[in-house]
């Protein structure tokens, strides 16, 4: 799939009318537009930046879903109330109900709907926070972001869906309390396109340092794991016409991201899945690895020592076929020994090697009895040649944004609908909570991507 280069539309074809204008073409906006398309409408994906996909370009590990055909293929019973409990838990209780129970029972329903579109995650692993394997991912181990940009943007090719790049909205437009359409930049000058309804799908605010001094001074210093897009359009079109924000000040920072380049590198929580762990500069474990990003996070920023190190092996590495990639831009340490390793690193040799003794005692036995971990336990790192990644926290999400309903309906600041106006994806808020877990963010995309296209064919058909 990666060979695949999708070619978007001219400006000069924009034409003055769709049924829909979607903002944003990542995972959400793609879903949306291919979800309303198949339901009869007439649909047009507007993107600001010049590469499409956004932030779910950059996804690795997977797509969450309980009780989900993949699943019972590799013989895992899940259940979906154990899916909703354990992400009401890991967002600090702090997740729409409403909007979670959508989420947690339409998620196995959007792998099958994936799969009908070409777009396979036959294969599982496992995040922070979950008990089960619920993170679906490619039959390759690739990661899951690119893969589903590409095949969303094949099937809107098929289906001669136009998708347009470098095509800014900078308003949204409004008569009689409704949205009617937006007015957007373009190489070729302003241009106005009418609309029935408008869905905003253009991402979070990671990449915004103004936003995040605005709510979270305390991360104004921190990295982003993000594209450079991910400022906040979304939000500020919304606001600008009297929409509600929500939980702005829940930021994720992720636990393990290489910030030690000019360009920050997510490295995806499915290493740690697989059986990587975490050593501080004595090199000793310090945390459980696969405890939800919120307090990973911090046992690492609690260091004091300027982050810490992923160790991993063959073994791990032959199971998360992004290490090859973070290997390409120099982001890995290689040792043929445990001792080989620590030197490279400056971590202690001896204790490095009494700590992965320990830990695959711990495997074999399936028992961590130092701090607790019981997923990621597959495999022991006892396969050289041995890895390290050295890694910082880094802003990774930002859970809040637009205050919107299950049907993706924009709410003003009295709780009321604005009428023609939709959100799904990072730039809604609500859903995570104050945390939120690994392969959920690729499952919103999905779900609320194509709960925004259905809902908005169903009121304008009912019209």
């Amino acid at each position: 799939m990666d060979k695949y280069i999708f070619t978007p539309n001219q400006t000069s074809e924009l034409a003055d009318e769709y049924d829909a204008v979607i903002v944003g073409a990542g995972g959400t906006g793609l879903t949306a537009a291919l979800q309303a398309h198949e339901l009869g409408l007439k649909v047009a994906v507007l993107e600001k930046n010049k590469g499409l996909g956004g932030n779910t370009n950059r996804a690795s590990s997977g797509m969450n879903a309980a009780e989900s055909l993949v699943q019972l293929q590799h013989g895992i019973i899940d259940n979906k109330e154990d899916f909703y409990r354990e992400t009401l838990k890991g967002g600090g209780l702090l997740n729409d109900r409403d909007m979670l129970r959508y989420f947690v029972d339409h998620a196995a329903i959007a792998i099958s709907w994936l799969k009908e579109h070409g777009i396979d995650l036959s294969d599982l692993t496992i995040t922070g926070g979950m008990s089960k394997k619920r993170a679906h991912r490619p039959a390759s181990m690739a990661p899951v972001g690119g893969y589903l940009v590409t095949g969303l943007l094949k099937q809107c090719e098929q289906e001669q869906i136009p998708v347009f790049n470098q095509t800014k909205v900078e308003k949204l437009l409004k008569e009689d309390g409704k949205i009617t359409g937006v007015e957007a930049a373009t190489a070729e000058g302003k241009k106005t396109i009418h609309a029935k309804a408008v869905l905003l799908a253009s991402g979070g605010f990671g990449a915004s340092k103004g936003i995040i001094k605005k709510y979270r001074p305390d991360l104004a210093g921190y990295k982003t794991t993000n594209q450079p897009g991910a400022t906040g359009d979304g939000l500020k079109l919304a606001e600008a016409i009297g929409a509600q924000l929500i939980q702005m000040n829940f930021i994720q920072v992720h636990p393990t991201a290489q910030t030690d380049h000019d360009h920050t590198f997510l490295i995806g929580e499915g290493v740690r899945g697989e059986g990587a762990i975490l050593v501080n500069k004595a090199g000793k474990r310090f945390v459980n690895e696969l405890n939800t990003r919120k307090i990973v996070s911090n046992a690492i920023t609690g260091l004091n020592e300027d982050g810490a190190y992923l160790i991993l092996d063959q073994g791990i590495r032959d199971h998360f076929k992004a290490i090859e990639f973070y290997d390409s831009v120099g982001l890995v340490e290689h040792g043929a020994s445990l001792k080989e390793l620590a030197e490279k690193i400056g971590v202690n040799a001896e204790n490095l090697a009494e700590t992965i003794a320990q830990w695959n005692k711990a495997v074999a036995d399936q028992e961590d009895s130092e701090y607790g971990r019981t997923t990621g336990m597959e495999r022991g790192i006892e396969k050289a040649p041995y890895f390290a990644i050295h890694i910082h926290p880094a802003i990774h999400y930002t859970m809040g944004g637009i205050h919107i309903t299950p049907e993706t309906e924009v709410l003003d600041g009295n709780g009321n609908v604005i009428p023609g106006l939709y959100a799904a994806g990072e730039v809604s808020g609500g859903l995570h909570g104050n945390n939120r877990i690994g392969g959920n963010s690729i499952a919103e995309t999905v779900i609320f991507g194509r709960q925004a296209g259905m809902q908005i064919a169903k009121k304008i058909k009912d019209k």
